[in-house]
């Protein structure tokens, strides 16, 4: 059943058929084939649905779509501008450290680059800074929301491969810290070469302490989720509820700045951002369904074992994989899909799942700002107005500051403690 599903799931995607989609139609066609119950597919979209802590990933999106339905994304923009502004490039730094206090609210890259893409990039521009290089900073930074925690991605890891979400939230901190020193370096040495301008904000110190005590309450939500679930107060599934109840307070009791009009808004994009989550995980069960009655998984860490000598090659292959994977498929959709594959080898290999959880992240963030399927370049392309091959151009030192993240990562395990 392994072979036809594959080649129609590659032809539906080669003619623009939506992953899911594509997904539902190469298992279909291998049940048919193989004569198969059709009923399977009923059954194996129906499972996934029942699971518990896959109510952490609507209550993480309402909660951050909570936040920045009001203030917060303004009090995000200054504080930022207020660390870094005088830096040269002061607006591109900004949308760095914007990303990590982004990432600890609404642990979603796309939400990033649409949110602070449409903040910053339209200034960016009127300040001098070519369209592309702007398009590159907010495609590339934007990525790093998918390792600071609440991380979707990283709640989809765990719940494929049985991973504790809590071990892989602590342990994507660092990682995320060093992509953002690395892209924050990078945007810095660019900065001195072309000249770019310095953007503090007005009021200086004044203004810092009036904004950071306004934002002080929303900038503790990590905090409050990692502290509460390494403690053992609440599981990932109860945290992401009083998450949404912590939203709410913080955004009517301190900020008072939100309308019904907001809660609906926020409610609905939760509901669309979910289902879009959603409709994969219950194809890719499907797919996981026909490939473990195959042993594909077992027959695959196998042949890997015979075919490379050494763990770090097998390692190194996998980043490959992951790599060429990425720059095709959405990041939540091939999370699902290599996730229960990758961990078979891992296991065979010795490597840690949390360790390999990140290795996947970050690959498959990298995809996110690389053509053809890129989501975030695409956003950041479309706000700046600048072609994509000028931005892809200004995107080449970021990625080699991402490849030199991972390959830290993949090759030294303490890295990713937890």
């Amino acid at each position: 059943m392994t072979a036809p599903l594959i080649w129609i799931f590659f032809i539906l995607m080669a003619i623009s058929v939506p992953v899911a989609h594509a997904m539902l139609g190469g298992v279909a066609a291998a049940l048919w084939l193989d004569g198969k119950p059709m009923a399977v597919i009923a059954q194996r979209l129906y499972t996934p649905t029942q699971s518990f802590p896959m109510l952490a990933i609507p209550f993480f999106i309402l909660a951050g779509n909570l936040m920045m339905s009001g203030k917060f994304g303004e009090y995000l923009v200054n504080i930022a501008r207020l660390l870094v502004g005088n830096f040269k490039g002061g607006l591109g730094q900004v949308s760095i450290i914007g990303s990590v206090m982004f990432g600890g609210v609404s642990g979603s890259a796309v939400a990033d680059a649409s949110a602070l893409g449409n903040a910053l990039i339209p200034v960016q521009k009127k300040e001098g800074y070519p369209a592309g290089f702007a398009a590159a900073i907010n495609s590339a930074s934007s990525t790093v929301s998918v390792l600071i925690p609440p991380s979707i991605p990283l709640i989809l890891y765990g719940l494929v491969s049985n991973v504790s979400i809590v071990d892989l939230f602590v342990a994507g901190i660092l990682p995320g810290v060093m992509l953002g020193i690395g892209m924050f370096a990078t945007v810095a040495i660019v900065a001195h070469v072309k000249g770019l301008p310095r953007s503090p904000l007005a009021g200086g110190f004044a203004a810092f302490r009036s904004q950071i005590v306004a934002a002080i309450p929303a900038l503790l939500m990590p905090v409050f989720v990692i502290g509460t679930l390494r403690f053992g107060i609440a599981t990932p599934t109860e945290v992401s509820v009083m998450a949404v109840a912590y939203a709410l307070l913080v955004s009517g009791l301190v900020y008072r700045d939100l309308s019904w009009r907001g809660m609906w808004d926020a409610a609905v994009d939760t509901g669309l951002m979910t289902g879009a989550v959603m409709i994969i995980i219950m194809a890719s069960s499907t797919i996981q369904w026909v490939l473990t009655a195959e042993r594909v998984p077992q027959e695959l860490a196998v042949w890997v074992q015979a075919t490379f000598s050494e763990p770090w090659m097998v390692i190194l292959a996998l980043n490959v994989v992951m790599l060429i994977v990425g720059a095709f498929l959405d990041l939540p959709a091939a999370v699902l899909l290599l996730g229960p594959l990758f961990v078979t080898i891992g296991q065979a290999i010795g490597l840690d799942l949390v360790q390999l959880g990140l290795m996947m992240v970050v690959n498959l963030a990298i995809g996110l700002y690389t053509p053809p399927v890129g989501t975030t370049l695409f956003i950041s392309a479309a706000i700046s107005g600048a072609r994509i091959g000028e931005t892809v151009k200004a995107l080449l030192p970021f990625y080699a500051v991402a490849i030199a993240v991972l390959l830290l990562i993949s090759y030294v395990p303490f890295l990713t403690i937890y």
